[in-house]
């Protein structure tokens, strides 16, 4: 089993990211900062090497760590 790139918390802000949620509806939704949020979009974008949120979910649908279903 390969080992996971985004922890758990990252992982589902690009889940929510998908469904077309904004970060002040994600924050809602997951009860943090919209602070926070940016921060777990921002790190995950670094761990990938990206430079965008689009970028990133294409990255992450390519490797599997998110899906669209």
């Amino acid at each position: 089993m390969r080992k996971k790139i985004l922890t758990s918390r990252e992982q589902e802000v690009f889940e929510l990211l998908v469904l077309n949620k904004s970060t002040e509806e994600i924050s809602e939704f997951l009860g943090i900062s919209e602070k926070t949020v940016r921060n777990h979009i921002s790190n995950a974008m670094q761990k990938l090497g990206v430079k965008g949120r689009a970028q990133a979910v294409v990255e992450l649908l390519k490797l599997g760590e998110i899906s669209l279903d």
